[in-house]
């Protein structure tokens, strides 16, 4: 065993250890030393200077609207080149594919990186990403650094290795990020202006610009003659750029009960609430999957495309940003683009029944239906309202007077206009300044009262006053104003309600509320005369 022994492991290695390892042991290199230095000394591994020196995650993103070489394969390979070059170990990836950068919403990979490991862990100091482009286009930039303040927070750099590692207080880096968020976000926005205006042509040359086609329809495959190729499937796209997409008849049961709608609405002149009932007691499902109701059959009334016109532009969502409805002026409509469902004659006859049924909801034709019932019964009651064909219900009143009772006191507003100017002079007269601001008078500059003035309401044998104290923080005092009657009204009193102990919506009062009279009810006006003086 002299100088030129092998080790018995080095013997073993060479025999047996298969090729793609030798070269691991060529790193076993003899120290610059004399032969008479022991062979274990001799042979020590030399240390490897490529270490890895810190550690990183790394996150990777791809939109479906991004090119190829932004895919996560080729983001992927340039990031850990860059992780290998710096001494980094990058000890887990994250990637989301098909997703936009234009928020945080959907992207599950950036989300777990965030929550689960950037803010949880603590053993790596990096998050490695390709570039600021593919951190997100967010088109608020600084919701791109609140997420890298996040990292930082929690003693996490962000690198975009295509930038390199920064040097310590380095101010201009910061400044290039800075304009690289800004030029990620314009790059979103000018691609979507593109896209708006592709689509826009498209539409004006009569074609599907994308999206679900409306109910009763199927889209429609054509080549570069117009010619029908084949009818698309849900979900399946064109695969040749120069062809185009229109629409066609689709499910026979949905095109009849289109049909059914119009027939409806324009011979028979059933409201689309009866109509809706009609569908739903044959098991026709709507557009959603679930039950008709009137709305549902408005929107197909008013739909043109059903008589072959295309409409694109209706509504506005860009960029992650909330549903807008546009102005029928930016709409962009193409007549007989495809065929209709839908006679054009019998369409425009459904418009003119809904702009006749349209009137019934106007104030003034409301307030004229609830005089003519009140002439004709002599009272008021929701029953009387559902039982006539013309005169809206009582819950559509409330919506568009607050009230049925409400509604009922706007019918005599001639009456009672002049009750209010009547009170309001009795005020000027014994309280020394009295200001008109808006629809309520200020007193002494101190406190306001707004004079609400009632006509009884008949109520069987009975009849009662209504008042609805007003909840403006503005308004200190109502002061109610019970009359006589619509005709040569009197007045009765005065209720003052302060705002602080009113808390009723409504009050109706009876000739027997004694309760309220006792509490709230005046004979004059010296009640707000003593406030009015007061100190």
């Amino acid at each position: 065993m002299g100088a030129n022994r092998r080790p018995f492991g080095e013997e073993l290695c060479t025999a047996f250890v298969e090729p793609r390892y030798q070269e691991s042991m060529t790193r076993m290199t003899a120290l610059p030393s004399d032969p008479s230095t022991p062979w274990w000394i001799r042979q020590q591994p030399a240390l490897d200077s490529a270490a890895p020196k810190f550690r990183a995650v790394a996150y990777y993103r791809h939109s479906a609207q991004d090119r190829q070489e932004n895919s996560v394969a080729i983001q992927q390979e340039q990031v850990q080149q860059w992780a290998q070059a710096n001494g980094v170990e990058i000890i887990h990836e994250f990637s989301d594919r098909g997703k936009s950068g234009l928020t945080a919403e959907g992207r599950d990979g950036f989300n777990d990186m965030m929550e689960n490991w950037v803010k949880l862990r603590d053993d790596f100091q990096f998050v490695l990403c390709l570039d600021v482009s593919r951190w997100g286009r967010f088109q608020d930039i600084d919701l791109s650094a609140t997420y890298s303040a996040d990292c930082k927070r929690h003693g996490k750099q962000v690198i975009y290795t295509t930038l390199g590692k920064p040097k310590p207080n380095d101010q201009l880096y910061q400044v290039y990020v800075q304009f690289e968020r800004f030029r990620a976000a314009q790059y979103s926005k000018e691609l979507s202006d593109k896209v708006f205006r592709g689509c826009v042509k498209i539409s004006q040359q009569g074609y599907w610009a994308g999206g679900k086609p409306p109910y009763g329809f199927r889209r429609m495959l054509l080549d570069e003659a117009r010619h029908p190729v084949q009818i698309l499937a849900p979900g399946q796209r064109k695969s040749i750029q120069n062809q185009r997409v229109t629409l066609a008849e689709g499910d026979t049961g949905q095109v009849l009960a289109i049909r059914r709608i119009f027939q409806e609405f324009t011979e028979t002149l059933r409201t689309t609430w009866e109509i809706a009932h009609g569908l739903n007691r044959d098991g026709i499902a709507s557009p959603s999957g679930s039950a008709w109701d009137g709305a549902r059959v408005r929107h197909i009334l008013i739909n043109e495309r059903y008589v072959g016109t295309m409409i694109y532009n209706k509504t506005t969502q860009k960029l992650k940003t909330p549903t807008r409805h546009n102005p029928k002026s930016d709409w962009v409509k193409t007549e007989r683009a495809f065929g209709a469902i839908i006679d054009r004659e019998v369409f425009d006859r459904a418009q003119a029944v809904l702009a006749q049924t349209k009137l019934r909801y106007t104030p003034e034709f409301m307030l004229v239906q609830l005089e003519r019932l009140l002439g004709e019964h002599d009272m008021l009651r929701p029953s009387l309202l559902r039982s006539d064909a013309v005169t809206p219900s009582a819950t559509t009143y409330a919506k568009r007077f607050l009230s049925l009772d409400c509604a009922y006191q706007q019918v005599f507003r001639v009456a009672l206009t002049d009750i209010r100017t009547q009170v309001e002079s009795l005020l000027r007269g014994t309280v020394s300044e009295v200001e008109s601001y808006d629809d309520f008078l200020v007193l002494n500059r101190r406190f306001t009262v707004l004079i609400q003035p009632s006509v009884p309401i008949p109520y069987g044998y009975n009849r009662y006053w209504y008042f609805r104290p007003d909840r403006r923080g503005v308004v200190d005092i109502t002061l109610g104003v019970p009359v006589s009657g619509p005709k040569g009204p009197q007045i009765l009193g005065y209720l003052a309600l302060p705002r602080l102990l009113v808390r009723n919506r409504g009050i109706r009062l009876f000739g027997s509320s004694g309760a309220r009279l006792d509490m709230y009810g005046h004979q004059g006006l010296e009640i707000i005369s003593q406030l009015a003086r007061s100190k």
